[in-house]
């Protein structure tokens, strides 16, 4: 279990006897807090630190509360905020909570008032420990959102892009929850047979099929009291759709060949690489079923979008494999950390590991340089923002997200090109799925940037 602590309330108050009077306070309560002048300042904050709340003032210069608070929720959209306002604002306030404030403070306030609205709304620093690494404020608020969940027995929807690390947020849901003494279950819905899953999902009585010499129970049934992870929920066949909506409403499965339903008491965490909303207005995947599954959702960000991560994780592969392979006590060379930081990542998380497991093979010595990690696809150093900041525009966020897809694009075909054409060692350079790859190829063909 990981241990929670509070991470520090972020203040930010222009008024400077204002702020150190909420400093004083929140320090005698024995609190952390960092205090700041502005809303600019509050940004390079959060872009850099991890902050349990935000508690600021609505009347500053030059970016008022109202359009830091737009800032906050567009980059962390689960963090809490609490705004400070005279009582002649209460109409500003109103339009906050519109924008996604938890609360307003009317001023003038007692001390007790103002640690009565941060314990309410504090998150806490689910994200060390555990086996979760998450150094990044935006994987932070990520952890801190399923953390929140896990307490919960709500249906769960992870969506992300392949190998952003989908099944490891479930677990972490599932061992902070009140389920953890009972079983996890997984099934890839897209690794199995169209024709396997159904028996795979519900089980089989005797003689239900050819085959079938005895019963056996389903996925669901093996996750009794505990947590069923239905990955890559969106290619599971539309007949078998129906089925699982009549499973979540009913709450007990029948067996395929049986006749007597069986309770269940399980939690549904499911997972989808691709834009679901989309899957059902293509008539991909049913809507009925999506709004059953989108009870809570959590996005994951891809590895591009939390940089600050890359190298925790990278170390954290280092030791983990480096072990396996009998090469302990490797370290990259300053050179390889700063390629590592600034490479695409097309295939996440998975593709890092596998760019890690290669490096400890090639590597001459006891120190990884940038070509024993086989990257030759272009940096993101352009682009990406330097020193943990994200205080950009949203044409320059729009523009970097561009710039992204092509980089990506280029690092798959440059990719594919290396290896002569061939898929399978395509998708373990890349750390992709034969089923994404696929799909982007096909996007790429038609966009005219491919041909077989």
């Amino acid at each position: 279990m990981m241990s929670e602590h509070t991470l520090p309330v972020l203040v930010v108050e222009d008024d400077p006897s204002l702020r150190e009077a909420i400093g004083d306070t929140l320090e005698l309560a024995g609190r952390s807090y960092v205090a700041v002048d502005g809303g600019e300042a509050a940004l390079k904050a959060l872009a850099s630190d991890a902050f349990s709340i935000v508690v600021s003032d609505v009347r500053m210069m030059p970016m008022d509360g109202i359009t830091l608070l737009k800032e906050i929720r567009d980059r962390l959209p689960n963090l809490p905020v609490v705004l400070m306002t005279a009582y002649a604002e209460v109409e500003k306030a109103v339009d906050a909570m519109r924008a996604g404030a938890c609360d307003f403070l009317l001023k003038p306030f007692e001390p007790q008032a103002l640690l009565g609205y941060i314990d309410r709304y504090k998150r806490v620093d689910v994200a060390e420990g555990g086996g979760a690494i998450a150094e990044d404020p935006a994987s932070r608020d990520m952890f801190a959102m399923a953390a929140r969940v896990a307490k919960t027995d709500a249906t769960v929807l992870l969506t992300g892009e392949s190998g952003v690390g989908k099944e490891v947020v479930a677990r972490y849901i599932h061992q902070h929850s009140a389920r953890s003494a009972g079983p996890f279950v997984a099934i890839n819905c897209a690794a199995i047979p169209d024709s396997l899953l159904e028996a795979t999902l519900f089980g089989y009585e005797k003689g239900a099929f050819t085959g079938a010499q005895q019963a056996q129970a389903g996925k669901f049934e093996q996750a009794q009291d505990g947590t069923l992870l239905l990955d890559e929920v969106t290619e599971m066949p539309m007949g078998l759709q129906a089925k699982l909506l009549r499973v979540l409403q009913e709450r007990e499965v029948e067996r395929v060949g049986g006749k007597k339903p069986v309770p269940l008491n399980i939690r549904i965490v499911a997972t989808s690489n691709r834009d679901m909303a989309d899957a059902v207005a293509r008539g991909a995947f049913r809507e009925d079923l999506y709004y059953r599954l989108n009870v809570f959702p959590v996005a994951i960000p891809a590895l591009r979008e939390r940089p600050l991560d890359i190298l925790p994780i990278a170390r954290h592969f280092l030791g983990l494999h480096g072990a396996r392979f009998n090469r302990n006590g490797m370290a990259f060379s300053a050179a390889a950390a700063a390629l590592l930081s600034s490479h695409v990542w097309p295939g996440n998380v998975r593709e890092l590991e596998n760019v890690v497991q290669r490096a400890l093979i090639m590597a001459a010595g006891n120190t990884i340089e940038p070509a024993a990690l086989g990257l030759t696809a272009p940096a993101l150093s352009q682009l990406a923002p330097t020193d943990g900041a994200r205080a950009v525009s949203e044409g320059d966020r729009k523009a970097d997200n561009k710039n992204m897809k092509d980089l990506e694009r280029e690092h798959i075909l440059s990719t594919l090109s290396e290896v002569g054409g061939s898929r399978k060692l395509a998708i373990e350079r890349l750390g992709i799925s034969e089923r994404t790859l696929r799909y982007k190829l096909q996007q790429y063909r038609e966009e005219g940037h491919y041909h077989d």
